[in-house]
């Protein structure tokens, strides 16, 4: 057997020096043998889950929380002080100061090889511009948050790829977008009576990159009242964006409903909402609808709206292939907005591993009379909940992405529209199909439309029902009315010819 041998590559000593050499490097492994990882995380988790919860000392002084957005958002990280500036890898960190909505600090170490060290905060590593407060800053403040930056574009300038901000909310975009909605790492009794419980990451580790890096791995403690976790995330920028996440949970206490892979967006209005307010602009939303993949190959789609009261939509489903809020409408004629270019907002799939079971995919829409909240959140719901003493395990990877023509992988609704109908007691919707095949289906064949009402005629008598080629979609237009008889129901449709299916099946809920 080869001499057992140190870091710097010589052979360690042998006989009771070998024997003590080694003891005392098995002693402190964690700290120079570059053994961090989420075991270490999920370890922290699992001793924070055994002890009370204790709310975060707040440490950032009273006048910064008071500070106007556009004071805070003077304050600029410097690049030059960026993480591995000086070793040019091509990952780099920045990080947020404190203030504003951000009360909170994040602990931040680094994971360097056989190191594991905290990232030190000074107020000189940010410029203040037009502010006059630097010097009132403390000096050991600490950070609110980060983000990572990678040559997404080209390898001559670093983009900002994806920023952890805030709670547990994070957000991602790929190549050709500029950011929109958000993911979190969980969502604790969303939309229930007692209230939603907000965890938050309350400790990073950034691994550093080696050269030529094409992805970066870091690790995230969170906590909340009820629950902790230790999380995994891979980064992996590209003209799609993939963020890893592994994820291990310990609950203090019975909680009644965990959101996993929650996604968060804003929906304003659509073509199908109906509008109670002014707005030069046609659509206001970062994403437009709900995908869902199922076990047996079923595509669903669920156009958001903005409701007047809120409603929550349980769609069951075993093993989910994936699901996403998705910004399908491309076309800046329906936005004409120069400023939030919302016709470039990521779409974000959550596609699962392994077994996920039996659950339900949760949609929530909120009111709103602005377009500054988001408005829109999705979630997995197990139906097997966690419990406290056992620890729960799960893993999926989001996908940050423009348009992919796999999902779903052909016809695929590309508008919805309503109005009263022409009868008055009656609704009508406009449907409008689109996809490779049903482009080259000629107009003179026959196309059906198979819709649903569920809940049957005692929710709604369908009337009438015809499909027509749409050449200005290249596609097909599905029009049916029906006359409502109790509400709320819901309404699925697709197209169909012969015995065949053409496309994803189409989903609303018709509310009271």
């Amino acid at each position: 057997m080869p001499p057992a041998r140190a870091p710097h590559g010589r052979p360690l000593a042998s006989g009771p020096a070998r024997a003590l050499l080694l003891a005392a490097m098995i002693a402190c492994w964690p700290t120079w043998a570059g053994a961090f990882g989420l075991d270490d995380v999920a370890e922290k988790a699992r001793k924070l889950a055994d002890a009370s919860f204790q709310e975060p000392k707040v440490e950032v002084p009273d006048w910064l929380l008071k500070l106007s957005y556009d004071q805070w958002r003077d304050i600029r990280y410097r690049p030059d002080e960026a993480l591995w500036h000086d070793r040019h890898l091509p990952f780099q960190v920045q990080f947020f100061h404190p203030g504003l909505y951000y009360n909170r600090i994040v602990a931040m170490n680094v994971v360097d090889g056989t190191h594991v060290k905290p990232v030190e905060f000074s107020p000189s590593q940010f410029d203040y511009g037009k502010n006059d407060f630097a010097s009132r800053v403390p000096q050991k403040l600490g950070y609110a948050g980060f983000r990572i930056h990678y040559g997404i574009k080209t390898h001559d300038y670093l983009d900002e790829v994806i920023v952890f901000l805030g709670a547990s909310y994070f957000r991602a975009l790929g190549r050709d977008e500029v950011f929109g909605m958000s993911a979190r790492g969980l969502a604790i009794d969303t939309a229930e009576p007692r209230g939603e419980e907000f965890p938050s990451f309350r400790e990073f580790w950034l691994v550093a990159p080696v050269a030529n890096a094409t992805e970066m791995t870091l690790y995230a403690l969170l906590d909340s009242p009820r629950v902790t976790g230790a999380y995994r995330f891979v980064v992996v920028p590209g003209e799609q964006t993939a963020v890893k996440v592994e994820c291990r949970l310990f609950l203090r206490e019975e909680v009644h409903k965990i959101g996993m892979a929650p996604l968060t967006s804003m929906f304003f209005h659509g073509e199908n909402t109906g509008r109670w307010f002014d707005d030069f602009r046609p659509e206001v939303h970062d994403s437009d609808g709900l995908l869902l993949s199922h076990e047996n190959g079923e595509w669903l789609w669920r156009p958001i709206d903005n409701p007047r009261t809120l409603n929550v939509s349980g769609f069951q489903m075993h093993n989910p292939k994936g699901f996403g809020l998705i910004q399908r409408d491309r076309d800046f004629d329906h936005y004409q907005d120069l400023e939030t270019h919302e016709e470039r907002r990521p779409s974000v799939w959550v596609a699962p591993q392994g077994d996920w079971g039996a659950g339900r995919v949760e949609l929530v829409e909120i009111p709103t009379n602005a377009d500054i909240n988001d408005n829109a959140v999705v979630y997995w719901v197990p139906d097997k909940a966690p419990k406290p003493g056992e620890p729960t395990t799960f893993s999926y990877t989001l996908y940050w992405y423009g348009d992919d023509p796999n999902r779903p992988p052909d016809g695929r609704v590309v508008s919805t529209r309503r109005d009263s109908g022409p009868k008055g007691d009656t609704m009508r919707f406009v449907i409008d199909f689109a996809g490779k095949k049903l482009a080259t289906i000629p107009p003179d064949h026959v196309l059906r439309g198979v819709i649903t009402v569920v809940g049957g005629e005692a929710s709604a008598e369908l009337l009438e029902q015809h499909v027509t080629k749409n050449p200005f979609v290249n596609g097909w237009r599905l029009t049916f009315q029906l006359r409502p008889k109790k509400k709320p129901f819901e309404l699925r449709a697709f197209l169909q010819e012969g015995d065949q299916a053409l496309t994803e099946t189409w989903s609303t809920a018709v509310l009271p």
